[in-house]
């Protein structure tokens, strides 16, 4: 499969209103060959959809992003 360069995405998450969930967003948007965005975990679907989501399927986005981020670093390492 021929890699191709990171995709960049510079997209505005604006403010969390209080007791929503906040975007996951650091602000290091660069997507790697699989559309996952490598500063917070979330899928270019996810990052497109955030602010559509309801309050679960946040918590769960948020969830599942911390689990790609994790597999991320280790394989850093």
């Amino acid at each position: 499969m021929p890699s191709r360069p990171p995709r960049v995405v510079a997209l505005s998450t604006g403010g969390a209103a209080p007791g929503t969930t906040p975007s996951p967003c650091r602000r290091l948007c660069t997507l790697n060959v699989d559309d996952v965005c490598v500063g917070c975990g979330r899928m270019l679907a996810d990052i497109t959809r955030w602010t559509q989501m309801t309050e679960p399927e946040k918590q769960a986005c948020v969830a599942a992003a911390q689990v790609r981020l994790d597999a991320l670093r280790s394989r850093r390492v």
